[in-house]
């Protein structure tokens, strides 16, 4: 296997001219980040092709280098693909195995490739072609979940439960009116997500190590070939830029914040003191020593990788608080954050995406929820507004009416017309109208609220946002 077989020889660094002394192995095993750059290779592969027809079509390659280079890296990524590849540690990272692996499978052309550039515009090029790929992936799955809610949304669109604040029963809701709730939350981490992809596709490549070259390149012909939007305007930043990355994650954070929230409500309501909703077995495990327990534990790790998600995001803002221009070797840790963070959130957007639209919703029992707790009192301050009673004085006769019916055992909508009176005369036979949980959710007929006819709107809304966005 050539030079891809261990040995106790170090290979020649392709940086080691100046020095007299072999790297000590464990300096070469502390400074490599070949273990987990590697996943890398495929957009390293793709930035050297570019480069190198770029210094064809500028002229400092002929093209039968070019050709040679081409054909060498796509055999090394065939290779990889398969197996065959041995990473050397010594080699440091991917970008240097890639290259010596090319001049000995090649001859000298490989050693021309790296011609006007280095590995600190190499490294953020890889990085930004990675991350745009990975935002679309994110994306796809992101849109398959929203998907799925809109389909569960369009279902519930009538189904009765009561809407919290505080965690305390506030006011009636139909469950698709939440549901849609969830979907405006992450239709606005699609969109940071989208906006931060336009920032992450700026080309470094060209600003070599951070001054530029000296070389007759042709930036703007290697941006087109790779799908870049623009070619960084400034060496010095192209190099040492990774706003692009803790852009990333900020919004990977906010994505995680809310897939939190959805997964608290998720556990609060399949357990027994809920039962609104029942996971699928597949999405759930058991207990060891308790045979009646089925745990929701997809929605437990889901909670608590969004703290993983935020440490990742920490660890980015501490790594780059205090480096002066242009690239130093910190930066070298930026990419297990950044790597842990896209595969935390694509694993939890697809379980996500397969999981939600498998909810078992218990109607029923959102239903008798929602009459306990006294969720229409709302409704009765606003009838008592639209008899001219002043709304603060409104607020307390219906207090004064919610602390009778504490006392009595009894909801609103179960007290008679002689009850109501007791509290205020203002109250006639047509109250019962608003006092009941379906009149409650139809009052609010309006774009944004409850009732189900603008849910199925939203719905619909929504959709034709979906399918025109692509």
């Amino acid at each position: 296997m050539s030079r891809h077989t261990s040995s106790d020889k170090q290979p020649d660094k392709p940086w080691g001219g100046r020095f007299t002394e072999a790297t000590d192995r464990f300096v070469e095993s502390f400074g490599a980040s070949v273990d987990f750059d590697r996943r890398l290779y495929r957009y390293d592969i793709e930035g050297s092709i570019a480069h190198a027809r770029m210094l064809v079509h500028v002229g400092v390659l002929s093209e039968a280098e070019g050709q040679a280079i081409e054909k060498g890296l796509l055999e090394i990524r065939d290779e990889i693909e398969r197996g065959d590849f041995a990473w050397l540690v010594e080699l440091e990272d991917v970008h240097m195995n890639i290259e010596a692996r090319l001049t000995e499978r090649i001859g000298e052309a490989g050693k021309k490739l790296h011609t006007g550039r280095s590995r600190n515009d190499q490294v953020a090029t890889d990085l930004r072609l990675y991350l745009r790929d990975e935002i679309d992936r994110l994306t796809a799955e992101l849109v398959r979940l929203q998907r799925g809610l809109l389909d569960l949304a369009e279902r519930e669109a009538g189904t009765l439960m009561p809407g919290f604040t505080h965690l305390q029963v506030a006011q009636p809701v139909t469950f698709g009116h939440h549901l849609m709730a969830w979907f405006e939350m992450l239709q606005r981490d699609k969109e940071r997500l989208r906006d931060c992809r336009r920032r992450v596709n700026v080309m470094p490549l060209g600003a070599a190590a951070l001054a530029g070259t000296s070389h007759p390149i042709d930036r703007a012909y290697a941006a087109r070939l790779l799908g870049f939007d623009r070619v960084a305007e400034n060496s010095l930043d192209a190099v040492s830029d990774r706003d692009f990355a803790m852009e990333f994650n900020a919004a990977a954070a906010l994505l995680m914040c809310h897939l939190s929230r959805i997964s608290e409500e998720l556990i609060l309501w399949s357990s027994a003191q809920f039962d609104f909703i029942e996971l699928p077995d597949r999405f759930c495990t058991g207990s060891s020593i308790m045979p009646q327990k089925k745990n929701p534990d997809i929605p437990e790790l889901v909670r608590g990788k969004s703290g993983r998600v935020y440490g990742n995001l920490t660890a980015l803002l501490t790594l780059m608080k205090a480096q002066p221009l242009a690239y130093n070797k910190d930066n070298q840790e930026d990419k297990e954050p950044l790597f842990d963070t896209v595969d935390t959130v694509k694993a939890c957007l697809r379980i996500f995406a397969d999981m939600i639209p498998a909810l078992r919703v218990k109607g029923e029992h959102m239903l008798a929820a929602a009459r306990q707790g006294f969720a229409t009192a709302t409704d009765l301050a606003d009838y008592l507004v639209r008899k001219g009673v002043p709304f603060r004085d409104a607020h307390e006769i219906v207090g004064k009416a919610v602390r009778y019916g504490i006392d009595h055992g009894k909801d609103l909508a179960e007290f008679s017309l002689e009850e109501l009176r007791r509290f205020s005369s203002s109250i006639e036979e047509d109250v019962f109208a608003v006092l009941t949980l379906a009149g409650s959710v139809a009052a609010r007929d309006h774009l944004g609220g409850t009732a189900p006819a603008q849910v199925r709107s939203a719905v619909q809304r929504a959709r034709l946002s979906l399918d025109k966005a692509g």
